[in-house]
């Protein structure tokens, strides 16, 4: 069954800050190569920094960050527009004098890293108006930064359905940080969150690419930030909220505000690189 073409692809280098669109890129166990490569510590809290917490992290929105060589060196841009790379000693130093933290840039995890969570006052979040820590990384291998799991999925339809249900949002696929934007075929573009039905199933893309999908994304309020030339916009997340609730299997079936589908890669081979318009079908 045809699901769609892959439109984009996405790496974000480091964790909370902004990526980079690629043409192609290798896809294995550990999700698109070198994707959250690295992540900041909070020295006073052993944290993760995420900005799921935007008091403290909301800034590093405002950077971007690119892979420059193949061993895994980053060009990081600062909100400013100087750039600094992971090699130079003065990226710790300016990210902390941006997010008044002190900070470590690491590309191995602790052993049971932590992030804190804000709750915005939503209808429909698990809780509302308040802060939470705790694991990161529960469906992706060890020695990773990501939220949950390794690939990050959204179609071009539920983009479009949910600029419908909130047409003054600014809907934009970089609010939502998936890794993979799935261009749907006409057929299926006007039945709305499509990806919720690929929950337990397996996806090829192209030729040598097998993912399974495991659960939707629950969203937070990272969608709603600011960032690069993106407004501030709680709405989208209350229209979120509203309008797409689905069982959440990572969470015990609970039914909470999700935009597309988390998957994680089941080939045994070496991994596989997966290219713009590669075709996406529902493996059988």
């Amino acid at each position: 069954m045809l699901l769609g073409r892959v439109k984009e692809l996405w790496r974000y280098p480091v964790k909370s800050m902004r990526g980079e669109r690629l043409g192609h890129a290798e896809v294995g166990l550990r999700g698109v190569s070198y994707d959250r490569g690295y992540a900041l510590l909070d020295q006073q809290t052993g944290k993760i920094a995420s900005a799921k917490h935007p008091r403290l992290w909301g800034r590093l929105l405002h950077c971007q960050a690119r892979l420059v060589s193949a061993d895994g060196v980053v060009c990081v841009r600062l909100p400013h527009g100087e750039e600094l790379r992971s090699d130079q000693g003065e990226l710790e130093g300016a990210l902390s004098t941006l997010t008044g933290r002190r900070i470590r840039l690491l590309r191995t995890p602790p052993e049971t890293p932590e992030i804190e969570r804000y709750w915005p006052d939503v209808d429909g979040l698990a809780l509302r108006d308040t802060v939470t820590s705790g694991a990161i990384g529960q469906g992706a291998p060890e020695g990773t930064f990501f939220d949950y799991a390794p690939l990050h999925l959204m179609t071009t339809a539920t983009l479009a359905h949910l600029q419908s249900l909130y047409a003054q949002g600014q809907i934009d696929v970089r609010r939502f940080r998936p890794n993979l934007v799935i261009e749907a075929p006409e057929m299926a573009r006007d039945q709305g969150f499509i990806e919720n039905a690929w929950v337990g199933q397996i996806i090829q893309i192209g030729d040598g690419v097998r993912l399974r999908v495991t659960t939707p994304v629950p969203r937070c309020v990272v969608p709603t930030l600011p960032q690069g030339d993106l407004v501030e916009d709680i709405g989208i997340l209350r229209a979120v909220a509203r309008h797409n609730r689905p069982p959440v299997p990572a969470l015990g079936g609970t039914a909470l505000p999700c935009l597309g589908v988390y998957a994680s890669y089941v080939s045994i081979e070496r991994a596989a690189t997966i290219h713009v318009g590669d075709v996406v079908r529902l493996s059988t």
